[in-house]
């Protein structure tokens, strides 16, 4: 049997093989950030995966500004999560959920009108974002964070936390990369605070660092997970030094023995995000980005990694992991409906069984 269906255990979770449902953000939730039954189905389908990494789900209403993305900060939110929750476990699947705050990646027109959008610096990000209310629209200038909002915002992430648990889920992963908030701390062009959080790359993931900390407290480490992705300049991100920088979160989080480092393929030549990894962060590892079955397979034969992550492959695949278990071919995905909302091109997408009975 190949090493991919294989079990692991990763801190608190054990999981039944080491093929994982990346974070993805899809834009089904409603304009309150409260997953709806397309959602509940669309990860029921997916249940066979090793561990699903649900998406990107805001701690807060200022941590929103993507239009149609969830949250987890009110009772229905966390309700409706349940619902999600209940009919992976019911399949006897794993999942957590990934915790995105956008900070400066927002638009207005995507959260509460009474929300805010914040920043290590009152910078604004170089990029548009799409709204339901106005199209492209570019994103907000920030409000620079005080210290007493920083640590504000530390409370949200680990009642988020607590939150996710008291939905069901079986952890929490910090999105760090991306260019969201965390990410924007860590990185030199994005933080230009002069003061614990600014200056040195040990001060710039200290925000990281005390997020990953205080969830960590909140529902254990061997609960909590992290992603990164050194050296990527999405959302006007721009680090001077990423290779230290990634190099120094590592080595803030490892006496916290947490439950794995979902590490991605950084997309500069000269970094070789994997190895740091393997060299800085003594987490486990989950492997991503770009992978098949058969690199997947030898990556993990190789000792690279604990488990490898598939996000594209999951989205017209719901049942991937036999898939690649008996060799089948993989179909491919219309980027028309990625985040569009409905079924359509969701949650439609049938398994290879399916296939077989409306073929020809």
């Amino acid at each position: 049997m190949s090493i991919l269906f294989e079990p692991v255990r990763l801190g608190e979770l054990q999981l039944a093989n080491r093929i994982i449902m990346a974070p993805m953000t899809r834009s089904r939730a409603d304009s309150s950030g409260v997953p709806g039954s397309d959602m509940v189905e669309y990860y029921r389908q997916r249940a066979s995966a090793g561990l699903i990494v649900a998406e990107g789900t805001a701690p807060s209403a200022s941590g929103l500004g993507y239009c149609r993305t969830p949250a987890i900060y009110s009772a229905e939110q966390i309700a409706a999560w349940r619902q999600v929750t209940r009919a992976v476990h019911q399949r006897g699947g794993r999942i957590v959920l990934q915790l995105m705050h956008v900070g400066r990646a927002a638009s207005h027109h995507n959260k509460p009108v009474d929300a805010s959008t914040v920043a290590p610096s009152a910078i604004r990000a170089r990029v548009q974002l799409f709204t339901d209310i106005a199209g492209l629209v570019d994103a907000d200038e920030p409000q620079a964070l005080t210290l007493e909002g920083i640590a504000g915002v530390i409370g949200e992430y680990r009642q988020a936390a607590l939150n996710a648990r008291e939905a069901g889920f079986d952890g929490v992963e910090l999105h760090c990369t991306s260019g969201y908030l965390p990410m924007q701390f860590m990185a030199s062009g994005s933080n230009q605070r002069n003061d614990a959080y600014g200056g040195s790359a040990q001060n710039r993931v200290r925000f990281a660092k005390e997020v990953i900390e205080a969830m960590a407290e909140a529902i254990g480490a061997g609960r909590v997970g992290l992603r990164m992705c050194p050296g990527n300049p999405f959302n006007d991100i721009d680090d001077s030094e990423p290779a230290a920088t990634a190099t120094a979160l590592c080595a803030a989080v490892a006496p916290l023995e947490l439950a794995y480092l979902h590490i991605m393929r950084s997309p500069l030549p000269s970094l070789d995000a994997f190895a740091l990894a393997r060299r800085h962060s003594g987490q486990s590892l989950i492997l991503n980005d770009s992978f098949d079955g058969a690199s997947a397979r030898a990556a993990l034969e190789a000792g690279e990694g604990a488990a490898v992550s598939f996000g594209r492959h999951f989205i017209a695949n719901p049942d991937l992991v036999e898939r690649l278990r008996h060799g089948r071919p993989l179909a491919g995905f219309d980027r028309k409906t990625l985040y569009t909302p409905g079924a359509q091109g969701y949650c439609d997408y049938p398994n290879w069984q399916a296939n077989l009975e409306i073929a020809p």
